[in-house]
């Protein structure tokens, strides 16, 4: 599914009643947010298909040692696997999802960021972006994430490479990504333009800003 109108995705998430029922797994489960057992795919623009010879992730900005990374160097990085619950701002969630990825600060001790280096933006294939604060990158749980299900992560779901940043609401964890820009200073990604919110915690219902 692709979401053509951003303006009209924002205004019909504000409208929507947060209300939920909540079942088993409710201490778990942030508040406004249902459980459910598929995958919804929810993307801004048409799926790009990347080719794992053509993938490149571009890291910039504030570090000490810029980098483009290929395919073949990722896959040389130390890789972790983790089970982790998910969180959609349109209010699905889904447990125990289970992930394979380069851990990011493992990109950022080999970039070393400098001392000015406060945030983040996520950049992917197609144009999309999203902010993040590097102290909350640098977390256990935060991947660069190639794999899903034990399987490749498939390009519906932002395969060949997403972020994955578990804590926060899953736009925060881009589809497809491409590049990692340092920053002094925090800006607006994509959806943060059009009104979500610049952090997105879901336990705090952080939608928009």
């Amino acid at each position: 599914m692709s979401i053509l109108d951003p303006l009209k995705r924002v205004q019909r998430l504000r409208r929507a009643d947060q209300r939920r029922e909540h079942g088993p797994g409710r201490d778990r489960l942030p508040p406004g947010q249902v459980l459910t057992q598929k995958f919804p795919v929810l993307s801004y623009g048409p799926t790009p298909h990347i080719q794992l010879q053509d993938w490149r992730l571009r890291v910039w900005g504030r570090v000490e040692e810029p980098r483009e990374f290929t395919w073949e160097e990722l896959m040389q990085l130390p890789r972790q696997r983790q089970v982790c619950d998910i969180h959609c701002v349109t209010r699905w969630s889904k447990f125990d999802t289970v992930w394979e990825g380069v851990p990011f600060r493992e990109i950022a001790r080999l970039v070393r960021p400098l001392p000015e280096a406060s945030s983040v933006m996520e950049h992917a294939y197609g144009g999309y972006t999203t902010n993040m604060a590097l102290a909350e990158l640098m977390e256990d749980d935060v991947l660069l994430a190639f794999r899903y299900d034990d399987q490749p992560l498939e390009p519906d779901h932002g395969g060949p490479v997403r972020m994955l940043v578990p804590r926060l609401y899953f736009w925060k964890s881009a589809k497809w990504l491409n590049g990692l820009e340092f920053l002094a200073e925090d800006r607006p990604g994509f959806w943060e333009r059009y009104g979500y919110h610049m952090h997105g915690d879901p336990w705090t219902e952080e939608r928009f800003g």
